[in-house]
């Protein structure tokens, strides 16, 4: 079984070609990642309270009647929770408002609305030339356990509520998680063995490989779904993931939470990846003073994985503390966010980050964006969107912006500068982690444009230029970020005073571009791709 698994896996290679094509279009966009739950209520309230265990309201329907917020800010792609029908109880854990409880994989979670509300959400991103990236889970099924709340060995699981999973065979063994280091465990032990139970799926199984085909494939095409994040992506069988990814015939990007390089990179060859080994290195640098940490980290990604331009760059998420738990620090705050949006891989923000929302662990770092008031005055809201216009226009004039590595210009342990994109579209970007204390200097950054370069800083519209032989000269103050463009390719961007080009980043040209340059990467790995089907093949005849 494992041979024709893994012959499978093999002949997926062929078709990378198409998925490296859709990775490239991605590379383009920018994610606002919602729960459902706690984005919007059909009311339209901002006062309405919210038990942070419970269902608290939001709705497909009421993201639609919010789309402004989000496209307002840039954002050209829009991240959902889970949309299946989850297990109805209520635990000591709560209930299942988030998604990640899974009983029925063809039902919807009415709680979010209907068929016909999802379909208007996917209709209605579209019409905006937004994608829809829909979160899912594949390692598991949930129930409330009953009695104790807690699973011991040879307790009895009623599979049969479960759809289409309806049967113990297409399950691991019940056997807890004691060492999450242990792949033995974490990939073939039960996720929860207290209050929810999380029987987890056997996804070396060719029945559930197909059965979760089957499903996958169904969904994207019922409701129109561009890209998918696959939930707990480092616990199914990593062969199950590329099987998965192709059924679904979208790109999609795994959830590998891990601190180190070598490990989340192991699977860029097998599906996208939410960039977590960055996201850690991001967080000491801009919290605990890091910087070359972070520096470190951006080399590793770039030396162990492939397709480094689609991978997701996030500093909040449903999962971590928001950024302004770990400081109240705005600078800070402004520096995280800067470079979610400007370094390589697409950006991706949570819900409330642009508000500068409090919330430690889980449940808190899911609280309601509607007590906010949706403030579009707020600091980093008007940050969030600078940056995505300065992005979005570099695009539009070179998709090559997205898909060249960063050149770092300047380091030391406070403050670094990275130049990215072809010179007619290039930001200078530099963080610093000072923090408002920060003093006033002068930052040195050597080789940063042509000599005798104007250039303009996008997040004050001030200009300054290179020296004779294209060195910048850059006033630091209060340890805010910076980011510099050409003044002579501002037109268009919206920003400054400067014009503004509407409805360009999805220009089919450029997306036709960026495909081409990520094909051609693919290309140079194709005698590589073509002679592990050889021997994989010849295996299966032995």
């Amino acid at each position: 079984m494992a041979i024709y698994t893994w012959l499978a896996v093999a002949l997926i290679g062929l078709a990378r070609p198409a998925i490296a094509a859709q990775a490239a279009d991605w590379a383009l966009r920018s994610i606002y990642q919602v729960v459902t739950d706690r984005y919007a209520l059909p009311s339209g309230s901002t006062t309405a309270p919210c038990n942070l265990n419970n269902y608290c309201g939001g709705t497909w329907d009421a993201i639609i009647n919010n789309l402004d917020y989000i496209q307002n800010m840039g954002f050209t792609a829009v991240q959902i929770s889970p949309v299946d029908k989850n297990m109805p109880q209520g635990t000591d854990s709560g209930y299942a408002y988030h998604g990640y409880w899974p009983v029925d994989k063809y039902a919807l979670n009415e709680n979010f609305g209907t068929v016909a509300d999802l379909k208007n959400l996917s209709d209605a991103l579209h019409a905006r030339d937004m994608y829809l990236l829909v979160d899912v889970v594949v390692n598991d099924m949930a129930y409330a356990i009953p009695g104790t709340g807690q699973l011991y060995p040879g307790a009895v699981t009623d599979y049969s509520q479960f759809n289409p999973f309806n049967k113990e065979e297409y399950y691991h063994p019940l056997c807890n998680i004691t060492n999450w280091n242990n792949a033995t465990q974490y990939q073939g032990c039960w996720f929860s063995t207290q209050y929810v139970g999380l029987p987890d799926l056997d996804t070396e199984s060719e029945a559930v490989i197909a059965m979760s085909s089957n499903w996958i494939k169904s969904l994207v095409a019922n409701y129109s779904i561009d890209g998918l994040r696959i939930d707990a992506a480092k616990h199914v069988d990593p062969a199950f993931l590329p099987l998965f990814v192709q059924a679904a015939g979208v790109y999609a990007f795994g959830e590998v939470d891990s601190s180190t390089a070598p490990e989340v990179c192991a699977y860029s060859n097998l599906t996208g990846l939410e960039s977590y080994s960055v996201y850690y290195s991001m967080i000491q640098a801009f919290t605990a003073g890091n910087m070359t940490g972070l520096s470190q980290m951006l080399s590793a990604i770039q030396a162990d994985c492939e397709n480094v331009p689609s991978l997701q760059n996030f500093a909040e998420n449903q999962d971590q503390t928001r950024f302004a738990s770990y400081t109240d620090d705005m600078a800070l705050a402004q520096n995280a966010l800067t470079f979610v949006m400007m370094a390589d891989g697409i950006p991706k923000v949570y819900q409330g980050q642009e508000q500068h929302t409090l919330g430690g662990a889980t449940p808190d770092n899911r609280s309601p964006l509607w007590t906010t008031g949706y403030n579009t005055k707020a600091p980093l809201y008007n940050l969030t969107s600078t940056l995505n216009a300065i992005r979005n226009h570099a695009i539009n004039l070179d998709t090559r912006w997205a898909t060249q590595p960063s050149l770092e210009l300047y380091l030391d342990n406070s403050t670094m500068a990275m130049s990215k994109g072809p010179q007619n579209c290039q930001t200078l970007t530099v963080y610093s982690n000072q923090g408002t204390h920060g003093g006033s200097w002068q930052l040195f950054v050597p080789n940063a444009y042509p000599p005798n370069s104007e250039v303009t800083e996008v997040l004050t519209c001030t200009t300054i230029y290179s020296d004779s032989i294209g060195h910048l000269n850059v006033s630091m103050n209060a340890g805010v970020p910076h980011v510099f463009f050409p003044s002579y390719n501002l037109d268009g961007s919206g920003l400054c005073g400067r014009s503004l080009q509407t409805g360009a980043i999805n220009n089919a040209t450029n997306v036709a571009n960026a495909a081409t340059s990520a094909s051609e990467s693919i290309a140079v790995r194709w005698p590589t791709i073509m002679t592990g089907v050889i021997l994989v093949m010849s295996f299966s005849l032995l």
